[in-house]
């Protein structure tokens, strides 16, 4: 058989097939069962994973991935937890190679999926135009202060629809990453005004400093956001990656409520732990300083 007949059975293109011929003796000499030997021998590691060179460190990181911690904030956290224990610190690069070194372990498969849970993207029809705001305040005015995470009282906030257009709005503090999460009865304007203001009205008022919100119809009310509770600003349309922490919380708060999730039949329990979990180390870029660490800093 030629290269390209053997590549077409094996799924392969004719480059590879090849190559792998010419490295293990060329068309008349080669073996497969030898050339398969040849292979696993060279791909065995010389040393062992970081991971992998103390049980303890072994344990506490697998434990932490299935609690859905990210490796960054797993290596930003182990010198905190354990401070007089060397053999506790392990770079997220390390813990990613020990991830991927494995793809067929049931580990690599719950860490590998898709976020949503689907094995590929789902198409399907262009949404309509969203309608304008008036009088919109566009992010381009907020306070230079909000552009970091060093001056606290400043969040981004967004809608998450459930079954059924259950709607449950969620803000984030982009200071410390906090999490509020606030039941909703509808996504129309009046409601989700009304939702904002009842939750963050009773804040300290450094801490409403300002609510960053993308154009959707449901902020039409931002005037009456803005005279209740702080000032609100909008993002431009089409531009999410002018709310990148709100994008990150997005993404965390989907993996607890899927697409077609019911939110109304979900116990008050278990989302006040959804919001404690997002507020963890799991979606800090750092890992080193998260909310649950800092009781005071709402004060």
């Amino acid at each position: 058989m030629s290269y390209k007949q053997i590549a077409s059975v094996v799924g392969r293109d004719r480059s590879v097939i090849s190559r792998e011929v010419r490295r293990h003796g060329g068309r008349y000499e080669y073996r497969a069962a030898a050339a398969q030997e040849r292979a696993l021998a060279a791909r065995e590691r010389p040393k062992q994973f970081a991971v992998d060179r103390h049980p303890r460190l072994r344990g506490i990181v697998h434990a932490l991935l299935r609690g859905g911690w990210s490796p960054a904030s797993i290596a930003g956290r182990l010198p905190t937890e354990h401070p007089d224990d060397e053999a506790c610190r392990v770079s997220h690069e390390a813990i990613y190679q020990w991830i991927y070194a494995t793809p067929v372990s049931t580990l690599a498969r719950e860490l590998l999926a898709l976020r949503s849970g689907r094995t590929a993207r789902r198409g399907g029809a262009k949404p309509p135009p969203a309608p304008r705001i008036k009088d919109p305040t566009y992010i381009d005015a907020r306070p230079a202060d909000a552009q970091g995470r060093a001056v606290p009282g400043h969040w981004e906030g967004d809608l998450v629809i459930g079954k059924r257009q259950d709607r449950r709005r969620h803000a984030g503090r982009a200071h410390l990453r906090f999490l509020v999460l606030v039941p909703l009865t509808g996504r129309d304007a009046l409601t989700v005004g009304r939702g904002v203001i009842a939750a963050t009205s009773g804040l300290p008022a450094h801490m409403r400093a300002s609510l960053t919100w993308d154009c959707g119809a449901e902020m039409a009310g931002h005037a009456t956001v803005t005279k209740g509770s702080m000032p609100v600003y909008l993002a431009h349309p089409h531009s999410p990656w002018e709310r990148g922490s709100n994008e990150n919380l997005n993404r965390i708060v989907r993996e607890y409520f899927p697409k077609g999730t019911d939110i109304t039949r979900t116990r008050n329990t278990w989302r006040w732990w959804l919001a404690t979990s997002t507020t963890d180390p799991v979606k800090s870029t750092t890992g080193r300083s998260p909310p649950r660490y800092s009781p005071n800093s709402l004060s």
